[in-house]
């Protein structure tokens, strides 16, 4: 098996963000989320959603 990177779909990206596919779409076309066109569909890499999530953290207070 290769060990390159790993590709999420949209729905998985959503559900581990816990947010809606459209939220995911909008920050993929935003160019916020990095993702890759596979045919008619989108792939997110692993790390670009961890990235995303650390760089999306604030203080609170």
């Amino acid at each position: 098996m290769a060990s390159g990177p790993s590709f999420l779909t949209v729905a998985e990206v959503a559900g581990q963000m816990r947010v809606s596919k459209m939220t995911v779409y909008r920050l993929v076309h935003s160019g916020e989320l990095e993702a890759v066109r596979v045919g008619r569909s989108f792939r997110v890499p692993e790390h670009a959603v961890a990235e995303f999530l650390d760089k999306s953290y604030f203080e609170a207070g």
